[in-house]
């Protein structure tokens, strides 16, 4: 019986699974935002997320270790680092080195994306899903990137303005948006106007037959 046994092959065998998960983590970690098929976007969130965690556990307990080490009398940086590896400060460090397998992506999970992510208990990455599809074989795109990243998905401004209670307030907003200005049309300049009355035709003149 396959219980549990729900992972997305992907069309790959287990070690290149992996080795291409790990290579789109760091690239995830060091451009904040990578675009891949939805597919493979997904496989890569649990991914991702579980050496986001590290990283933050890994920030706990280095806090807590520099508390201790500052009731001992301890301030110098070279004695902390010291102490760091001697009481268990590396050990999630380690972790996420041997599953992402890149020290360089690592070091800037630790320092500038974990920082971000400190006070968040999960739920560190978005899926948006593009409205193109892979040229070829059709594949539904997707943008995976970190929630508090410095890129975002969208990167159009959104304009804040109050809902207008009339239809003249919703056109001169509109109107202000794009540089135009209307004029304010009340219900009595709406109102139709009633039509001429009939011309009569002179009395030389004979209707046609």
């Amino acid at each position: 019986m396959r219980h549990l046994k729900r992972t997305a092959k992907l069309g790959r065998t287990g070690s290149h699974r992996n080795a291409m998960l790990a290579n789109m983590v760091c690239s995830l970690i060091k451009h904040k935002r990578i675009t891949t098929t939805l597919a493979k976007a997904k496989a890569v969130r649990p991914v991702a997320e579980k050496v986001m965690t590290l990283a933050r556990k890994s920030l706990a307990r280095e806090e807590l270790i520099r508390e201790a080490l500052a009731k001992e009398g301890i301030t110098d940086e070279k004695a902390i680092r010291r102490e760091m590896g001697r009481r268990g400060g590396l050990h999630y460090r380690r972790l996420a080195v041997s599953s992402v397998k890149q020290e360089d992506a690592v070091a800037i999970l630790f320092k500038e994306l974990a920082p971000t992510q400190k006070d968040r208990p999960g739920g560190y990455t978005r899926i948006v899903q593009a409205a193109v599809r892979r040229k070829g074989d059709a594949a539904p795109v997707a943008i995976i990137e970190w929630v508090d990243g410095d890129v975002r998905a969208s990167a159009t401004p959104v304009v804040d303005v109050p809902a207008p209670a009339t239809v003249s307030e919703v056109k001169a907003e509109e109107a202000k948006i794009e540089g135009v200005t209307v004029k304010e049309v009340t219900l009595e300049e709406t109102k139709t106007e009633e039509p001429d009355a009939e011309v009569k035709p002179a009395e030389d003149e004979k209707p046609e037959a």
